[in-house]
């Protein structure tokens, strides 16, 4: 098992208190193999809270991946819906448990939030300073 999953899926529950209160419950099975052997992780998730547990049991939806593709994703260096249409990986299940687990994964790196942008954008009109497309400033 990589550490970075290990250390993905112990973090979850304290970040938990940070994700926003959806209409979404149930558990989350995650199967990673490797070349010789499959890793089980229940992800039991709701409103502000997510517990883990390393176990194979019944579930409302299960995701199978490599644990080297579930690796990539942690890093914020591939995506779980891309990596299922190209078949890389499975899900079925609850789909609604897929999104809402897509949101405690990491973004790309570099990536930026469209709500920061926007506020920049926002604060640098407001200052009467707005960009002219080519990266000058127009003052009015």
């Amino acid at each position: 098992m990589h550490e970075a999953t290990e250390q993905f899926f112990t973090a979850l529950p304290e970040r938990a208190p940070a994700i926003p209160h959806v209409p979404v419950t149930g558990t989350l099975r995650i199967d990673l193999t490797n070349s010789d052997r499959t890793d089980h992780w229940l992800v039991h998730l709701g409103p502000g809270r997510v517990t883990v547990q390393r176990d194979r049991g019944p579930a409302d939806a299960i995701w199978t991946s490599s644990a080297d593709l579930f690796e990539r994703m942690i890093r914020g260096q591939a995506h779980s819906l891309s990596a299922v249409l190209r078949n890389e990986a499975t899900f079925s299940g609850n789909v609604a448990l897929l999104l809402f687990f897509r949101t405690l994964l990491p973004h790309p790196p570099g990536v930026r939030d469209p709500r920061e942008t926007a506020r920049e954008q926002a604060a640098r009109e407001r200052d009467g300073r707005e960009p002219d497309g080519q990266g000058q400033d127009r003052r009015g």
